[in-house]
């Protein structure tokens, strides 16, 4: 994997001329062109991308459903994370327009958005997770752009202040978009829950916790072909839980079910559903349940019949 170390060597490498400055830079998408010699596929760089492109309608590599906005498209792109060249080249949309915004971590020393992709959870998500816009949304944001810009180009003692107030307004506005394009979603984030849900259901009914453990994050949205991040939000979007919360509810679920209708031990209950050693499992029952899986278990109804699984 290739690592592009600086704004400068990102110029240089997509024919672009020499930043004005060699923590930030503004470019035209239209202009970003990769040189010929550049033979890898892969690659990361050690700086933000926050970028809005237009004129890509039906791209599939965005995930576009039927129902989401035809107007810009917007990506983030954390520092290290690994990039293909045509998730940022528009080589293959060669009629893209709009604005790349490349930022050096080192620009937002000292200021609260020094913990920017810890904070804005959408600079995780996949390519095919990209945030689509309606006019109105692409109008705001643009203006925000150009006001980037201008400052870019007409810099003083104010430009960094009032550039680093410009970007925190765009990762406030897409926040807020990115709510909207959830909510806009329902019927495809319902069949993901609704995957999910059966995902953990055989998992669990099947006893894979003795061969693959306690599910994780990653591997859930691995199996839904989704970033960890944006599943967490798209959960918390609709149940107000994210995915690890998610998944400690249907375990309880399921840990309840066999201290009531089974004579399994604690332990033999805690290996089941994927825990190496029960004492975790019996201190996250009891900090969920308020209660321990044996005191639950004695608070079961004396008739009720437990058999062995």
């Amino acid at each position: 994997m290739h690592i592009i170390h600086s704004i400068s060597e990102y110029h240089r490498l997509t024919s672009l001329p020499a930043p004005a400055h060699p923590l930030i830079s503004l470019v035209d998408v239209s202009k970003i062109r990769f040189a010929e010699r550049v033979i890898w596929e892969k690659f990361s760089m050690t700086f933000y991308c926050i970028s809005l492109k237009k004129n890509i309608n039906g791209n599939p590599k965005y995930g576009r459903e039927f129902y989401d906005h035809d107007k810009g498209i917007m990506s983030f792109v954390a520092p290290m994370q690994l990039l293909s060249l045509d998730t940022v080249s528009p080589d293959a949309d060669q009629l893209a327009t709009g604005y790349a915004l490349f930022i050096h971590p080192d620009f937002f020393v000292g200021h609260p958005l020094a913990a920017m992709s810890g904070n804005y959870a959408f600079f995780s998500y996949a390519v095919n997770e990209a945030l689509h816009l309606s006019q109105t949304e692409e109008e705001n944001i643009v203006a925000l752009f150009e006001k980037i810009e201008q400052e870019y180009k007409n810099r003083d003692e104010h430009t960094d202040h009032i550039i680093q107030t410009q970007i925190d307004l765009i990762l406030t506005y897409s926040n807020r978009f990115y709510k909207r394009q959830f909510a806009t979603r329902k019927k495809v984030n319902h069949d993901i829950i609704d995957r999910l849900d059966g995902y953990l259901t055989e998992h669990f009914n099947a006893g894979e916790g003795l061969r693959k453990g306690v599910p994780s994050v990653e591997a859930l949205a691995g199996n839904l072909n989704v970033s960890p991040h944006y599943l967490s939000d798209l959960l918390r979007s609709v149940n107000g839980l994210n995915t690890q919360q998610y998944i400690q509810i249907r375990l309880l679920e399921k840990a309840k079910e066999y201290l009531s209708t089974t004579e399994l031990s604690v332990a033999e209950i805690a290996y089941l559903l994927g825990f190496e050693y029960p004492q975790s499992f019996n201190k996250l029952f009891k900090k969920k349940m308020n209660i321990s899986p044996l005191e639950f278990r004695k608070s079961m109804p004396v008739q009720e019949i437990k058999h062995k699984i």
